[in-house]
């Protein structure tokens, strides 16, 4: 069974300072956070909060492509949960065919905010979710990925009207 979701919001892991996408039915009581990198993160932030760039960021290339071609992306459904790695499909139609493709959860969602379809979950996501005992997938812990990670962290909403993209 398949569970509509809307993304309740955005969180930082504590333990793990990784950020956290919260799905919530959008009828019922489940909610599903999922472990997600910084970009993933700073994309669906955007996309809430209905932030503009003089310049289209990736996820608004790719929705801005899919739109030229009049590719229809009908919902998008995080799948499965495996090895604590969530999996992802989105759905589209071109030329009267339908489609589905692979996705990580987290460009699933931020595609499905800037196309306006719905997301589900499926109910064995949910189950599994609930026996996850694992550690959240870590971030890049090189020296530069730190350093991304300290840039991105200090961000603020006022930050990207400064930058000319």
């Amino acid at each position: 069974m398949l569970h509509e979701m809307k993304v309740s919001g955005l969180t930082i892991d504590p333990s793990s300072n990784a950020p956290i996408v919260i799905l919530k039915s959008i009828q019922g009581d489940h909610a599903l956070p999922i472990w997600i990198g910084i970009l993933e993160a700073t994309a669906i932030a955007t996309e809430l909060e209905k932030v503009s760039f003089a310049r289209p960021m990736t996820h608004d290339l790719f929705k801005n492509f899919i739109d030229m071609l009049k590719i229809s992306i009908s919902r998008v459904e995080v799948c499965d949960l495996k090895d604590n790695t969530f999996f992802a499909q989105i759905y589209f139609s071109f030329d009267n065919q339908s489609y589905n493709m692979d996705a990580r959860p987290s460009d699933a969602i931020a595609l499905a905010l800037r196309a306006g379809c719905p997301i589900f979950v499926d109910d064995t996501v949910l189950q599994k979710s609930k026996r996850l005992d694992g550690e959240p997938e870590a971030w890049d812990k090189s020296e530069q990925g730190l350093k991304w990670k300290d840039y991105l962290e200090k961000l603020s909403p006022d930050d990207f009207g400064k930058y000319k993209m």
